[in-house]
């Protein structure tokens, strides 16, 4: 059992490498940064030239109304739809800030669920990465 989870975190952080060396390549666009917790998600837009964090959102703003219409509407489970909502929420902060592309941090997490609905809900708002 325990080889198995310092495995997956082995994998994990290989693929954050991975991530990191074609953020790094992109260098000069914002970079929109993912951490999911197991029962949260946050989103924050960083500027790397500046050192600075441009934005923060994360699931526990949201209202319950907006995450049941959700789920109800896009036949989400409530973690994907809250993930849907951030992604939603950071695109209109940064769309604020002028920020139009973006290159997308999921820091080693697959491309997949929550992080997947995250990016979808930025990319429908207008961001672009």
């Amino acid at each position: 059992m325990r080889n198995k989870i310092k495995e997956k975190i082995k994998k994990r952080e290989r693929r954050a490498r991975r991530v990191k060396m074609k953020i790094f390549q992109a260098g000069l666009k914002p970079r929109l940064s993912v951490f999911r917790s197991n029962k949260h998600i946050y989103a924050q837009l960083i500027d790397d030239l500046q050192n600075r964090t441009i934005t923060v959102v994360k699931d526990q703003e949201l209202k319950e109304e907006e995450i049941e219409r959700t789920i109800r509407e896009k036949k989400m489970s409530r973690k994907i739809a809250a993930a849907y909502l951030v992604g939603k929420l950071i695109a209109k902060k940064a769309l604020e800030e002028k920020i139009k592309e973006i290159v997308f941090d999921r820091q080693g997490y697959k491309y997949h669920g929550r992080v997947k609905a995250l990016a979808e809900g930025a990319r429908e708002e207008g961001l672009k990465f």
